[in-house]
């Protein structure tokens, strides 16, 4: 009996085609945004010739500062804190035995995920809004922090746990036969074996907060602007080749963070 065909999609009619349209489509934009930052004019789509100094008045720029300190500042938080909430949730979801109610947590944890942001950034306004109404408490920038923590979960979660069960449970299992403790068996074995799926999902997560435009604008308070909202309010300006510098800035950091994060996952699955 001749064994089933497996179909490749990409041998399907037209599959090529379509597939470059899409890559066209997505990646065409950003190039000519990356190519008139270097536009010697102060128009945005007039070429007059190729200078570097719009990324230097990007880089002097103070409000590019004050929105850079506050980006930072609430990305590494939050990643910090969505990493270590991740790892433990992942820890606790895999090397247990199965507990009545796995399924519903691993849902909520993802949550994030499937609900559309807009609906997590009305929820999470409506939320500091009633205990800022009830109990008069308003956390600053940490209104910010939290709500990126909260949405970053899932990132960090999903490499994380992934790592976890990719790991042979038998190094952990000759650690107890040794009278190794749970935690130096998880000191000693576990976390140095984890550790690229922590840095996988912490880089995932950083990126999610550093790059976050909908749940940052309903959140954010005065003086809390982050570098996506600096870019949104310049463009309701008349635009210069400078918001190009910026964005190709935020563009570069964020395919930095992404290579490191799929060559950390490469790594580990080689």
């Amino acid at each position: 009996m001749a064994e089933p065909r497996v179909m490749d999609i990409k041998d399907q009619p037209g599959f090529r085609s379509i597939a470059i349209i899409c890559l066209l489509v997505l990646y065409v934009p950003v190039l000519i945004l990356m190519i008139f930052s270097l536009n010697s004019g102060s128009l945005v789509t007039h070429w007059e010739g190729v200078t570097l100094n719009w990324y230097g008045s990007a880089l002097l720029n103070e409000e590019f500062h004050s929105a850079a300190k506050n980006t930072l500042i609430i990305s590494v938080t939050a990643t910090i804190v969505s990493t270590i909430c991740a790892t433990l949730a992942a820890i606790g979801m895999t090397r247990v035995k199965p507990w009545r109610g796995l399924a519903a947590a691993f849902m909520v944890i993802n949550l994030p995920l499937m609900v559309p942001e807009i609906i997590t950034a009305v929820a999470t306004l409506s939320f500091f809004a009633l205990i800022a109404g009830t109990l008069g408490l308003n956390f600053g920038i940490g209104n910010l922090i939290l709500a990126h923590t909260v949405f970053c979960i899932p990132f960090a979660y999903m490499p994380i746990r992934a790592r976890l069960e990719d790991m042979d449970l038998t190094l952990e299992y000759a650690a107890a036969d040794l009278y190794a403790t749970p935690w130096n068996a998880f000191k000693r074995i576990t976390l140095p074996l984890l550790v690229p799926g922590i840095m996988s999902g912490a880089a995932l997560a950083f990126i999610v907060s550093f790059d976050d435009f909908t749940i940052t604008q309903l959140v954010a308070g005065p003086g809390q602007t982050t570098l996506p909202l600096y870019i949104w309010n310049q463009i309701r300006r008349p635009m210069t080749p400078e918001i190009n510098a910026i964005s190709t800035i935020l563009l570069l950091v964020s395919i930095l963070f992404v290579s490191v994060s799929f060559l950390i996952a490469r790594r580990r699955a080689k």
